[in-house]
């Protein structure tokens, strides 16, 4: 009897109803909104998109810098964001017909939203008057190609012609291989224009964000009276794994970060993304007062 009383007893398990009468187990499971949150690709950290746009684009934990597109790149750095674009009408054409080449080029348009890898024109940064190009790798990983060395090599004549001080963000994943040996032209090109640029007297500051690789850091990218980068900006000429494969050799972790450039003197300050916008216009200002390159002569 007594065996009975304080035997354990089986109850059934009732579902619990949702207001809709749904059961719990049958409810859709609740997404999280595309774009509401990012996850930072060093440390994991997850934030708000909001939260991540009011820090610049860069993580409030480990101080990885993202990547930024041309246009959200001239918000943050020129005045009041402002930029009066030249060459906007300048599209890549296939002269070497390559199979696929055209396809790709309108696919890169309508997901970027730019027309080519570089947006340039004129602005102002802390009041002084500036020529800028801006390269975005959403579009073609950046690569150079004949539009983007146009591009860059007017905007180097513009402030040559306007005595202006010229500023190019680099960003690049190297020459465009479709357009072969018109895209590698371009490296020559810049280079002598920059030249005749700077034996006039002409300031070019260049700045190098994530990554800049190939053609580019080989050309323009790399022939600025300051060149500055972002922290932890990939900057170099062939990728790690072809160096380590050639030279057989395993190659220091932080190889071609902008930080073991600046070390191994290959660039003169690396500059974090909050601080950009005041270090240009110091540097701006530097010249302009003492009249060293403020204009071209």
């Amino acid at each position: 009897m007594f065996k009975d009383f304080f035997q354990k007893k089986k109850y059934a398990v009732v579902p619990t109803q949702t207001n809709s009468g749904a059961n719990a187990a049958e409810r859709p499971k609740r997404e999280i909104p595309e774009g509401l949150m990012n996850r930072c690709p060093k440390c994991g950290n997850i934030q708000f998109s909001k939260e991540l746009e009011k820090n610049l684009k860069v993580c409030s934990t480990c101080g990885h810098h993202f990547r930024l597109n041309a246009w959200e790149r001239i918000a943050m750095t020129l005045d009041d964001g402002r930029l009066s674009e030249i060459d906007a009408d300048l599209v890549s054409e296939d002269p070497l017909e390559f199979p696929g080449y055209k396809k790709k080029l309108q696919q890169q348009t309508e997901s970027s939203g730019l027309r080519d890898a570089i947006v340039t024109g004129e602005g102002e940064i802390g009041g002084f008057p500036v020529v800028v190009g801006v390269m975005s790798f959403d579009f073609f990983s950046g690569s150079m190609g004949s539009v983007v060395g146009e591009k860059v090599t007017r905007a180097i004549e513009l402030a040559m012609e306007k005595r202006l001080p010229l500023i190019l963000f680099s960003t690049s994943g190297g020459a465009r291989m479709q357009e072969s040996i018109l895209s590698l032209m371009q490296m020559a090109k810049t280079s002598a224009a920059l030249a005749k640029f700077q034996d006039r007297g002409g300031l070019f500051i260049s700045v190098f964000t994530d990554p800049t690789m190939g053609g580019v850091s080989a050309s323009f990218a790399s022939l600025g009276d300051y060149n500055l980068a972002e922290p932890g900006a990939l900057v170099g000429f062939a990728g790690r794994i072809v160096i380590e494969q050639t030279i057989r050799q395993k190659l220091p972790d932080n190889f071609q970060t902008a930080e073991f450039n600046l070390k191994h003197g290959q660039l003169d300050k690396v500059v974090h993304r909050k601080d950009m916008k005041a270090f240009l216009t110091k540097l701006l200002d530097m010249h302009a007062a003492k009249g060293e390159r403020a204009d071209v002569r």
